[in-house]
């Protein structure tokens, strides 16, 4: 009987090969040396991880390297986690690495990647919460060390780049035991100062833990509470703190942040004076346009002018003959009032009776008569009739 054979292609082979590998072993944590590191243009890593007796091939993608806070080189020992694996094109056998750790600092990393998922939680990296940085600050305050390299390059090129800048030491130890409390409570002391426009916390490079104190929740905590604007400026290009991630900006170094702080001041003189000439000349032209519309203005005003006027007096001409037909209606009126008036006064004046033949009579001293018993012998009367008047004395008296 025919013997029953699984032929298996290449391929088929390397994949079942990967298949046992990834599933076989799994994700696990190997220590060695880094041996013949490449970075490709697209971010990824791939070097050989070798000790005294073996070596294994890895590649760490750029989406994971991004992670690493120190930098990877030849003769590295590390520690890293990664996917045993297989590259089915070549059958090669590899580690895919997903974190990476120098040997022995796996506790400060841990420590740091703990902080860092913290204070993210509570949204301290959030660019939300990031301020801008003035475009131009009057007075910039330097928290490091007054004796390191970083704040003579952050000197040089801040008085390189804007001369007259006012500029203003906090200084601080950088390392060792109680140099992040230190370091924090020169960003709070800063705060208190209402000169300073922007800050520049940092430092020079050097290993993980030189660099330690910028990733305490102190000083990540005080950089977050800062009412100025923080430009982290800690270690090298590919150094990472805490620090970096809370700041309002990141800068790759101390002279790097320098340059973040401020622009040139010559080239501001430049483009301002560019400005002010491209705004002098349509300034110019303006006044030229304008110039050129003067006589149409004046033609269009004077017309405006003349027919305002025109129309003003033929309103002041219409209210005249208004207010005159008023004056004499009003006059006559009043004299038809003054009419009325004067025959109701005429008709109840006392005078008015002596037209219908009756008199007036009154004593000498002007009393009217009413009563003939007032009256005594010898007394002198007036009398007043409608016509005339007749003066009497009294000889009798009759009851």
């Amino acid at each position: 009987m025919e013997e029953t054979r699984k032929i298996y292609s290449v391929a088929e082979l390397n994949r079942a090969a990967r298949y046992t590998l990834e599933n076989g072993i799994g994700e696990v944590w190997v220590e060695g040396e880094i041996s013949r590191l490449t970075r490709q243009s697209s971010g990824h890593w791939y070097f050989t991880l070798k000790d005294e007796a073996a070596a294994v091939s890895c590649a760490m993608f750029k989406q994971n390297n991004a992670s690493v806070i120190f930098e990877p080189k030849d003769g590295l020992k590390v520690r890293v986690f990664g996917q045993a694996s297989l590259y089915e094109p070549r059958g090669s056998y590899q580690l895919i690495i997903r974190k990476m750790e120098e040997a022995g600092k796996g506790s400060l990393q841990e420590q740091f990647e703990k902080l860092k998922a913290k204070l993210a939680a509570e949204g301290l990296f959030d660019e939300a919460r990031k301020k801008p940085l003035p475009l131009l600050p009057q007075k910039i305050g330097v928290v490091t060390s007054p004796t390191g390299a970083a704040i003579r390059d952050i000197i040089n090129v801040l008085t390189r780049r804007f001369p007259n800048l006012g500029i203003l030491l906090a200084p601080v130890t950088v390392q060792g035991e109680g140099a992040a409390e230190k370091i924090a409570a020169a960003i709070e002391y800063l705060n208190t100062r209402d000169d300073i426009d922007l800050m520049i916390v940092g430092r020079g490079g050097g290993s993980i833990e030189d660099l330690w104190a910028f990733n305490e929740e102190v000083v990540a905590r005080a950089i977050a509470a800062s009412r100025i604007p923080v430009i982290s400026a800690v270690g090298h290009e590919i150094d990472f703190t805490i620090s970096d991630f809370v700041a309002d900006v990141r800068a790759p170094t101390p002279s790097a942040a320098a340059e973040l702080a401020v622009p040139v001041k010559a080239e501001m003189e430049t483009q301002i004076a560019r400005l002010a000439a491209r705004l002098g000349g349509s300034l110019q032209n303006q006044v030229h346009i304008l110039r050129e519309r003067i006589p149409g203005f004046r033609k269009t005003m004077a017309h405006a002018l003349r027919n305002g006027v025109q129309q003003r007096q033929q309103r002041v001409d219409q209210s005249a003959v208004a207010l005159s037909y008023r004056l004499q209606s009003a006059v006559m009126e009043r004299k038809q009032d003054l009419k009325r008036l004067g025959l109701q006064f005429r008709a109840l004046s006392p005078l008015a009776v002596l037209d219908r033949g009756y008199s007036l009579t009154q004593t000498a001293e002007g009393d009217v008569v009413r009563d003939a018993s007032h009256l005594k012998k010898g007394d002198t009367l007036k009398t007043r009739f409608a016509k005339g008047t007749v003066l009497s004395e009294v000889k009798k008296k009759e009851a």
